[in-house]
């Protein structure tokens, strides 16, 4: 690993990147329930919604087509635009036809917008505290490299020497401001997605035209992943990625807020 002379600089980065995305769902969820009077009880549906979709039917599907090898993971993974169809349409499937498959089963008694926004806070805040675990992770490392220094954090956590620790080691210590904002960006942009894409999904439902609005959300949540993809094959920049996001999340919010608008209000407050 190469000496980083700023590891006490990415230990203060990490942490506070991990308190701001901690705070993040859990902030917007008190300022939803204050603003609009809604029930806590969408909120988990959709955390459920999210890590058994995502978390377990999803990458039940990644374990067979990617992770292990044969014949249709090789193929995928030699070819960039196969693993850019495969990953895109994979997460617009699994969690799309979960949004609606709790929607429709899990929400009879919670039927107002009110209520939808707060099954999209639940949704896309569950996924920042997954995505907390890997900087926690990081910051478990960085604080191990400052305290210890590199060659006994690599015996500690890889004890046997069979794995390539480095990278990981790298990337703790290297962990500037800048990756630490735009994590924190990329959260609220996933976030305003995952509320607008929950309204999309809810609308089809609450109007009877879900064949339709169904398949335009597996669509848009392909589309807003096509450059997490491509950036995971190193094919393009991590601030074009954020900018394809950030386009992705301005354009779904503008749709959503018109279908919010057509929504029935909660007759809790109405």
């Amino acid at each position: 690993m190469q000496n980083v002379p700023n590891i006490f600089q990415s230990v203060i980065v990490l942490a506070i990147t991990s308190l701001l995305l901690l705070a993040l769902p859990v902030i917007a969820a008190l300022v939803w329930r204050r603003r609009a009077k809604p029930s806590f009880v969408p909120l988990f549906l959709g955390a459920a919604g999210f890590l058994l979709f995502a978390r377990v039917l999803e990458l039940g599907v990644h374990m067979v087509c990617i992770v292990m090898d044969n014949p249709v993971s090789r193929t995928i993974l030699s070819s960039t635009p196969l693993y850019v169809l495969y990953g895109a349409s994979m997460a617009g499937i699994f969690e799309e036809c979960g949004r609606y498959v709790f929607l429709r089963f899990t929400m009879k008694k919670h039927r107002g917008r009110e209520d939808y926004v707060m099954y999209g806070i639940g949704h896309g805040g569950i996924e920042v505290f997954v995505i907390l675990m890997g900087i926690l992770s990081y910051l478990v490392t960085a604080v191990l490299l400052m305290l210890q220094g590199p060659e006994a954090t690599g015996k500690m956590l890889d004890p046997t020497g069979a794995g390539n620790i480095g990278p990981a080691l790298e990337a703790a210590a290297s962990f500037g401001p800048m990756m630490g904002l735009l994590n924190i960006v990329e959260r609220v942009l996933v976030m305003s997605a995952h509320i607008s894409l929950t309204l999309v999904v809810a609308y089809g439902l609450d109007t009877g035209k879900s064949r339709l609005y169904l398949p335009l959300a597996i669509l848009a949540h392909a589309l807003v992943d096509v450059f997490a993809a491509l950036y995971q094959r190193g094919a393009v920049s991590m601030l074009l990625c954020e900018g394809w996001v950030l386009l992705w999340a301005v354009l779904l919010a503008v749709w959503a807020v018109r279908l919010y608008k057509k929504l029935n209000t909660s007759p809790a407050n109405s």
